[in-house]
């Protein structure tokens, strides 16, 4: 085992999620990805949030959060109308929400109403 495989497998876990997080953050910088200052689940959800599916196509603006369900404002949408999608769908959650699913699938799959939407 060479010296720098010895320090990496002992370093604390702490500073080593530390380094990958830095370099996740030098990556989207740089544009070559990275989730910087990211988290994984709905809760940081904020109303106003573009939602950015998989594809990188913006598909609608967060009105607010419905039990489950992230309700995107009527103004922004193709039809004028309220969409539901299940928290479900989200990846992460930074400046937007960006989703799992691609534009299409997003759009195929919403609801009209948060009882129906995940169901």
């Amino acid at each position: 085992m060479s010296n720098n495989e010895n320090t990496l497998k002992d370093t604390d876990p702490k500073v080593a999620e530390g380094a990958k997080q830095s370099a996740d953050c030098g990556k989207e910088k740089a544009g070559m990805g990275g989730t910087c200052g990211a988290v994984r689940d709905a809760s940081a959800i904020k109303e106003w949030m573009d939602v950015i599916a998989s594809c990188g196509k913006k598909v609608g603006v967060v009105d607010h959060i419905e039990g489950a369900t992230i309700k995107l404002t009527k103004n922004d949408s193709p039809d004028g109308k309220h969409h539901f999608i299940p928290t479900g769908w989200v990846d992460h959650v930074d400046t937007h929400v960006h989703l799992k699913k691609n534009s299409q699938e997003t759009e195929q799959g919403w609801k009209s109403d948060a009882a129906t939407c995940g169901a």
